[in-house]
């Protein structure tokens, strides 16, 4: 069984660290169960591994390193993180499926609320089409340790859009941010939680791939 965790207080980033790092070594030494983890952050920023210090133009929240793929992203309320600590080694040895499979997961959301996201070649997270303009509406980073996975997804329900202004989001300056609510949608963390367990595609694992 998958563990479903979804806590109503903003959960600090540096507890956030320690906690997945505990269940991923469980999860190493077969001693814990598999977890997926809705939260909210407060506000701050995170560098990924490709991030770069001058991608944060002003730093009115705390910056903090991740050992996640990605450069800088903004967290804070109003945006569902979902964090995902899964045993790849029950499911295939394939980073580039597991992505997949989480882009999928965040296509799929959306689509429930009339919203079409989509891949763009060369960039990472999904995309809409906004005043005319690619705009990001959900960013993923991942890190896998010995086919475990942590970190994860986070889709932009409400947040301070403002926030992405101190940064350049991912590296790409060219484009725009948005969320369910800049879209025209009124829509609760609670109802995009519901979608995101109705189209979750980890619940089973699937065929070990040869």
């Amino acid at each position: 069984m998958i563990e479903w965790k979804s806590p109503e207080e903003l959960i600090k980033y540096p507890d956030a660290l320690q906690w997945m790092d505990n269940r991923v070594k469980d999860l190493q030494l077969k001693q814990g169960s598999e977890c997926v983890w809705l939260l909210e952050h407060p506000p701050l920023y995170t560098m990924g591994t490709s991030g770069k210090e001058k991608d944060v133009l002003q730093s009115k929240h705390p910056v903090f390193k991740s050992g996640r793929g990605g450069q800088v992203t903004y967290h804070g309320p109003g945006q569902r993180v979902v964090y995902l600590m899964l045993d790849l080694n029950t499911r295939y040895h394939d980073i580039r499926r597991y992505v997949f499979e989480l882009e999928e997961w965040i296509i799929q959301t959306l689509s429930a609320f009339s919203i079409e996201g989509e891949r763009r070649p060369g960039r990472v997270g999904i995309w809409v089409q906004h005043k005319g303009q690619d705009h990001k509406i959900a960013a993923l980073g991942v890190r896998v340790q010995k086919w475990v996975t942590s970190h994860g997804i986070a889709i932009n329900v409400y947040p301070d859009l403002g926030a992405y202004q101190d940064i350049i989001p991912c590296g790409l300056k060219d484009y725009g941010v948005t969320s369910l609510a800049d879209l025209g949608l009124a829509v609760t963390l609670p109802e995009v939680d519901e979608v995101l367990l109705k189209t979750f595609p980890f619940e089973r694992p699937f065929d070990i791939l040869p």
